[in-house]
């Protein structure tokens, strides 16, 4: 079974997207499509960095375990917001910290926002950028419009059909992405 990390983005208070990372966890584990694991920046309250990981002196405890889980996870998983046209400062930190890290890296992304257009005006730059990190972006997106009437705290789903149907088509893309990959490194050793 894969093991996929969901990268909770905001850090913000009151923070809304972390409700989508929750339900997208809870569908992964109920549907025994991977193991998962939350990968929550509020948690990490990481410093503005100054250089890549690979190359400062003494990186922290807590920069090798970010690390590690994004090394360690077949897929990932980024749940952002969308603030002012863009996604969050704390991500692009924890996504420039990193370098070979991402290099191939399935990775879909699901954007969010208290509007009706679901944050989408962040796929572009986020994709842009995880493109230049030569993550491999899934081309299936998982937009949430007015999260805060579609979601409960806990990442209860307004409308579970629904929602469900969406992110199965959403999550079978990672998945098939992930098998790929596979697929690709065993040939490559054989």
């Amino acid at each position: 079974m894969p093991h996929i990390a969901l990268i909770s983005s905001s850090i913000r208070t009151g923070r809304k997207s972390h409700r989508v990372v929750l339900y997208l966890k809870k569908y992964l584990e109920e549907h025994q499509l991977a193991t998962t694991e939350i990968v929550d920046l509020k948690a990490y309250d990481f410093p503005v960095f100054h250089e890549r990981y690979s190359r400062q002196p003494e990186p922290t405890i807590a920069m090798q375990e970010f690390r590690e889980k994004i090394l360690g996870a077949d897929g990932i998983i980024i749940v952002t917001p969308e603030y002012n046209g863009g996604y969050p400062a704390s991500l692009k930190n924890v996504v420039d910290l990193l370098y070979d890290e991402w290099h191939r890296k399935p990775v879909a992304i699901s954007t969010v926002s208290g509007g009706a257009f679901g944050g989408t005006q962040v796929i572009t730059s986020l994709q842009f950028t995880l493109w230049k990190m030569r993550a491999w972006t899934v081309p299936a997106m998982f937009p949430v419009p007015k999260v805060q009437d579609n979601y409960d705290e806990e990442g209860n789903a307004t409308d579970k059909e629904a929602t469900d149907k969406r992110a199965d088509h959403f999550v079978q893309e990672l998945l098939w992405c992930i098998e790929a990959k596979s697929k690709m490194e065993q040939e490559a050793v054989n």
